[in-house]
């Protein structure tokens, strides 16, 4: 590793001398990777997130990893509060599952939902629930759904999740 790393530090001034250009001083410092990948590539994206505040950081065909603890089963977080949820599959997403909704304040500006393995079409009537409650929808895979909500939260937002486990297809 080491005659690799000091290949690669002296091959441009190698070149440069061979092309008698003048040598520029070298800068070892690299440019942020955190959002040159997509932002659906990983869950773990934002550093330095206050302890106070849900991150997730995982999941499996199970459950979720959320700030260092692992929970099984589908979840429900609205800003920094994490809930254990009732729903097993998607087709038990319902209004009564997200009556939550209708008295919570303040009220999220979004809701993600994470429908497990892959997207799931929301029913039009689930769809005119949420709009009712004021909230905007989005229904995504369960790890895209974890993704975007750690996003929205680091920005502050008011934003609530209903997640299934990665694991459910259906």
């Amino acid at each position: 590793m080491a005659v690799r790393h000091s290949a690669v530090v002296k091959l441009p001034n190698l070149i440069r001398s061979l092309r008698n250009d003048s040598p520029k001083p070298l800068n070892h410092a690299l440019p942020s990777l955190r959002r040159t990948f997509s932002l659906y590539d990983q869950i773990n994206l934002i550093d330095k997130v206050p302890e106070d505040q849900l991150r997730f950081q995982g999941y499996n065909d199970t459950g979720f990893t959320v700030n260092k603890v692992e929970y099984e089963g589908s979840l429900l977080c609205v800003g920094n509060l994490l809930l254990s949820w009732k729903p097993k599959k998607f087709s038990e997403i319902t209004s009564d599952s997200l009556s939550i909704f209708q008295i919570l304040r303040p009220i999220p500006e979004i809701l993600i939902i994470g429908s497990g393995r892959h997207i799931q079409q929301v029913d039009p009537e689930l769809r005119r629930f949420i709009r009712s409650t004021g909230m905007k929808l989005e229904a995504v895979d369960s790890r895209n759904a974890a993704s975007t909500y750690n996003i929205l939260n680091e920005e502050g937002r008011i934003v609530a999740a209903a997640l299934l486990p990665y694991g459910v297809t259906s």
